[in-house]
């Protein structure tokens, strides 16, 4: 019997605890940029992250042939495009939670990036939820006066990049197991973004005592315990039924920033939030129902 019909409920469980998480790392990060520069908040981050899971792929990292270690640290690059782009619109945000759902357009794209760039033919349902979610990307522009703002921009620019990077990693890097390929990204991502802010970043440091908690939570809880979860979790389900639950990642952050930051959406954003939502619903439609019908049995009848 396979780990997916073993234990789907710890599955779930494991990949809803990813999304809490995830979601924190949200709060964790937005408050160590009060004392730190972005680039060089994210890359030490990710650098101490990758090194902290080094010891647990090291194995796994030997074995790999030489050519797959170059192509994992190459798609590194495009992992720090998407990474850099997500740090800077959350430097710029003024609301965690419309940040997260703008970035969790990324999901969506996934089908329509692989559409134009590999001749992959998305389902119906992209073409489906793609104008939803574009509508409630429009009125979240209205919401800052028929103006698209610099979070904005750049939190796009990270959906496209990771709506990319997905696609790359499942064609480029898919026989590389997911803790070496997770690990070499991350000390990619790190040393690459770390170089750059050394290069480009004259924002003084402010290591105060809590921004140094705020960075260590980012880089112990945020980055080394989710990314260890979720591989733990993906390998006990399909990657669609972890998708499913993985969207729930901009509830928790809308949330969590609501209750730390005393954030409130106006009705123009709870609106194009709330569509943006539903056309992910709609786009990861079957498996939605999928994972209904897991924890509703009666909904079967």
């Amino acid at each position: 019997m396979s780990a997916l019909k073993q234990a789907p409920w710890q599955a779930d469980a494991l990949l809803l605890l990813v999304t809490v998480v995830a979601a924190s790392g949200w709060i964790f990060s937005k408050e160590a940029l009060a004392g730190m520069p972005p680039l060089l908040f994210i890359g030490t981050r990710f650098l101490l992250a990758g090194l902290l899971l080094l010891p647990f792929a090291w194995p796994a990292l030997q074995r790999l042939p030489p050519r797959r270690v170059r192509r994992g640290v190459l798609v590194g690059f495009l992992f720090s495009a998407a990474i850099a782009f997500w740090i800077l619109g959350l430097s710029y945000s003024d609301h965690l939670g419309e940040s997260a759902f703008i970035n969790s357009l990324g999901i969506l794209l996934v089908p329509v990036v692989a559409r134009l760039l590999f001749g992959d033919r998305p389902p119906r349902s992209t073409w489906v939820a793609l104008p939803v979610a574009l509508f409630g990307f429009a009125l979240l522009s209205l919401n800052a006066g028929f103006r698209i703002e610099a979070s904005q921009l750049l939190m796009v620019c990270a959906a496209l990049c990771f709506a990319l990077l997905i696609n790359v990693n499942t064609r480029v890097v898919r026989n590389v197991p997911a803790l070496p390929l997770t690990t070499l990204q991350l000390i990619s991502v790190g040393s690459i973004l770390t170089c750059l802010s050394l290069v480009v970043e004259h924002q003084p440091l402010a290591l105060s005592p809590s921004i140094v908690s705020w960075f260590m939570a980012s880089v112990l809880l945020a980055s080394s315990l989710r990314f260890f979860l979720q591989i733990k979790a993906q390998g006990m389900t399909t990657p669609s039924h972890a998708a499913v639950i993985l969207m729930l990642e901009a509830v928790w952050t809308a949330l969590f920033a609501a209750w730390w930051f005393g954030e409130t959406m106006t009705l123009l954003q709870l609106l194009g939030c709330s569509l943006i939502f539903t056309a992910l619903l709609i786009n990861r439609w079957y498996w939605v129902r999928k994972v209904m019908l897991r924890w509703l049995p009666s909904a079967q009848r």
